[in-house]
């Protein structure tokens, strides 16, 4: 079973500050990479010590504790006082590594520490790959917030509440200068993140070339989606395929080095990720989120990280795709 984030079913980039302006600087940023390891997420004041607005982040400070909602948690979330949300810190804008190289930061980890806030608990990122996480969801971690695409298959293994919508886009050098077309992708080098389910339309499209009696996509699979957009950059591939936001945030970060090729496909939802048969936790969180979008907290996150296009206004338990 693939679990692929969010429209890393359909799935998009970021680096360490997030992919900066060479191949070079991606390559150097994405040598940090991910690791199991705690790490608080920063907003406010916090991302002002590493240095870089633009990595700053929401001011989830003032935002206060629901009792009522607080009290639907249960015990195995709420006992030791800590929410505790894996996600994969290689994926612009929605969760990376700051400049210091271990501090979270992202609109993803902006609503990890707004439902903490709301809860009354202390929030703690813990950055792992991305296909690790689901597995862990309820055991390592309390929730997975990781720009999850909300599909049947990830539907079998935990529950969701949705938070955001996202596309998926294909991303090549600028010019395009290995003449790729989307449409026949035979014989191309594709990169993709592993256990994304990008990575499975790609698979699926290879599975057709060689039907078809054509060479096959040289499929280049990395954990980290920094790798998959350094891949490119570089020249090492000639294309990837990732979530519309994180495409788009990986783009204006390498300056002129990458651009879109097409339009972008199948907006799905994405959602948090709980543990399978936690209705208690997946009510609080279904609560908590809606409330941050009835009071103005929600579309506020997104509009620091510039994603507003992808705001919803109904957080759903376990939506229909």
């Amino acid at each position: 079973m693939s679990y692929s984030k969010g429209i890393r079913s359909i799935r998009t980039i970021r680096t360490i500050a997030a992919v900066t302006l060479s191949a070079a600087m991606i390559l150097a940023a994405a040598a940090c990479g991910t690791t199991d390891s705690g790490s608080n997420s920063a907003s406010g004041s916090d991302a002002k010590d590493s240095g870089s607005s633009s990595t700053q982040g929401f001011d989830t400070s003032t935002i206060t504790k629901d009792d009522a909602i607080a009290a639907l948690l249960p015990d195995s979330v709420a006992g030791d006082g800590t929410l505790t949300v894996g996600t994969d810190t290689s994926y612009a804008p929605a969760e990376f590594l700051a400049e210091d190289g271990k501090t979270a930061v992202g609109f993803d980890v902006d609503l990890s520490k707004a439902l903490a806030a709301v809860f009354g608990l202390k929030e703690e990122t813990v950055s792992s790959t991305f296909d690790s996480i689901i597995p862990s969801v309820g055991s390592k971690y309390d929730i997975g917030i990781s720009s999850f695409t909300v599909t049947p298959e990830r539907m079998e293994a935990v529950d969701f509440v949705t938070y955001f919508k996202a596309g998926s886009t294909w991303v090549v050098r600028k010019g395009n200068p290995d003449k790729v077309d989307t449409s026949n992708l035979c014989g191309v080098k594709v990169a993709v993140q592993t256990g994304t389910t990008q990575e499975e339309e790609v698979n699926k499209a290879n599975e057709q070339c060689k039907a078809d009696g054509k060479d096959a996509i040289d499929i280049q699979s990395s954990k980290l989606q920094t790798d998959v957009t350094t891949a490119v950059a570089s020249g090492k591939a000639s294309i990837f395929y990732a979530d519309s936001p994180v495409a788009g945030y990986a783009i204006s970060q390498t300056g002129d080095t990458l651009e879109t090729l097409g339009d972008d496909t199948g907006v799905t939802p994405e959602a948090v990720a709980i543990k399978k048969g936690d209705s208690a936790t997946a009510e609080a969180v279904q609560k908590a989120i809606q409330k941050l979008m009835d009071d103005g907290t929600y579309g506020k996150i997104l509009d620091t990280w510039g994603v507003k296009s992808g705001a919803i206004d109904k957080a759903e338990i376990n939506p229909t795709v």
